[in-house]
This record gives C-alpha cells, sequence and structure tokens, in this order.
C-alpha cells in the first residue's frame, strides 16, 4: 500500500486537514496516510524544515511526504514534486523541504503546472487553499504510478529554494550554535551535533547559567537545567519536568555559546 505523510501548519480547530484527505481519497481511496503534524506554528517554516528533517528517516522507502507550510500561497512561488532516492516531496518550493537533501539523495524536480493533475481541472484553483486543490491530489497521482515528468515542468534540483543554518563554531573554551528548534515541552534543540558532546567535560555555562551535562533528564533535580544529547541527533537544553526555554527565554533563531568547563583531573 502507498503511504503519503503529512506535515501541515493547519491545525486540527478547522477542516483543511480533512479536506486534504478527502482530496487524496477521492483519487486514491487504497493509499494510507499518516500525520506527522499539523501543529506546525503558523507559516514557521524553520519549525516544519526541523519537523520533516526529524520525522523523514523513521518512514518506510517510498513514502510521499506532502507538506504544507505556505506563507506565499497564491503568490509567484511555485509548487514542485521533488523524486528522492528514498521517496518524494510535494509542496511549496519555498525552504521546507530543504532539510531532505541532507539526509536523502535528490534525483529530479518538476514545477507542478499541469492541471490535469489537479482537483480543479475546470476551473482555476483557490489561491489560499493549494494544499487541497494540487498538492494532495499530486500526491494522490503519485500514488498512482503517474510519472513525475506528467506533472509539470522540470526544475533544476540546484534552483530549489533551501533554509541554510549558519553552522556551529568550536573553540577551545566555547561552542556557538543557533536554536533551530524548541519543542512541544520547551526544550531548547540547537544546530550542534551530539558528536560534540565529548568538548563538553562536566557543566557548560549559557551566560551566567549552568548546565549540567547528563545522560538524560532526570540526572538533575525538578526544574534543574541541563543539556544532554537530543534523540534528533542535536544537543538539546533542557530542564527536567519543566520548559527550559521559559526559564531561559530564549527564541528560535537566536545565537547561543556555551562556555566549556572541563572535569577537573584527578591527583
Amino acid at each position: 500500500m502507498e503511504l503519503i505523510a503529512l506535515l501541515t501548519d493547519f491545525g486540527l480547530k478547522d477542516g483543511y486537514v480533512g479536506m486534504m484527505k478527502g482530496a487524496i481519497a477521492t483519487i486514491a481511496p487504497e493509499t494510507r496516510c499518516i500525520d506527522i503534524t499539523h501543529d506546525i506554528p503558523p507559516q514557521d517554516l524553520w519549525a516544519g524544515r526541523f519537523c520533516l528533517m526529524n520525522s523523514a528517516p523513521c518512514f518506510p522507502k517510498g513514502t510521499i511526504f506532502l507538506g504544507v507550510v505556505d506563507p506565499g500561497v497564491g503568490s509567484q512561488r511555485r509548487g514542485v514534486a521533488i523524486q528522492f532516492k528514498e521517496g518524494f516531496f510535494v509542496g511549496p518550493d519555498n525552504g521546507l523541504a530543504s532539510s531532505l537533501f541532507d539526509i536523502f539523495e535528490a534525483i529530479t524536480a518538476v514545477q507542478l503546472d499541469n492541471p490535469k493533475y489537479w482537483r480543479t481541472q475546470n476551473e482555476e484553483p483557490s489561491q489560499t487553499f493549494h494544499g487541497r486543490d494540487i498538492f494532495a491530489p499530486v500526491a494522490a497521482h503519485l500514488t498512482q504510478e503517474v510519472p513525475l515528468n506528467q506533472l509539470g515542468s522540470p526544475v533544476a534540483i540546484a534552483e530549489l529554494v533551501q533554509l541554510e543554518l549558519r553552522p556551529h563554531i568550536l573553540t577551545h573554551n566555547q561552542l556557538q550554535g543557533v536554536i533551530q528548534h524548541i519543542d512541544h515541552f520547551g526544550n531548547v534543540i540547537t544546530n550542534i551535533p551530539n558528536y560534540c558532546a565529548a568538548h563538553l567535560g562536566e557543566y557548560v555555562t549559557l551566560g551566567d547559567r549552568r548546565l549540567t551535562f547528563v545522560t538524560t533528564y532526570s540526572d538533575v533535580p525538578v526544574h534543574a537545567l541541563c543539556i544532554l544529547k537530543g534523540s534528533h541527533g542535536w544537543l538539546e537544553i533542557s530542564a527536567n519536568q519543566s520548559s527550559a526555554q521559559d526559564q531561559l527565554n530564549l527564541a528560535r533563531g537566536a545565537t547561543i555559546t556555551l562556555t566549556l568547563h572541563k572535569k577537573k583531573e584527578q591527583p
């Protein structure tokens, strides 16, 4: 059975997600849909980028990732379908899919300009809901083995929009990075890879706050701050049973500098 994985900023209070699934079911009623999340903050491409990157490796080869975080809907931004060696992405060309290029091998891409495969074949699609009228139907047609080159005009992979994170910086006594995501629990996820934990020593300081390097949250007292290897592959600043974001008043995109404190030598 073909599989479509959905990620949007639509929430579940309105009927938008259901309408997209209805459009898919009309074309491909046997196709299975799995919700990655529909709670991406409105228009937050960076949060969508992170969640897609974090989730995609958990899905089987051949999955079609249908992503709709689309602040430019109805504008000149392109709709695209991208074929990777491991599966497909369908959605706006605005950088939402850019993290997939870090984990998957891209093969080819097309601009979705063939209305034959839209929901609105005989009328103009809604200028505010391409998720229902273009992206969901295209994803459904892909499950029916419609070739990618029938969906629209070729686009060079190098021309697709990318959201690029600044690289982390390591010196002899500091690690500098940026906050790339803050999750539901208030965990602050950096762009510093987990392998940099080898440099952390016993603890680090962030400004005047001490962060103990631990294996898991419960290694520090309740509400205490810590830093640990995240399940997503990045160093994470957390607070046991509390929100590190609330304690530190940090926001996504902020630069952070961790000062390293090495373990004391044993006599």
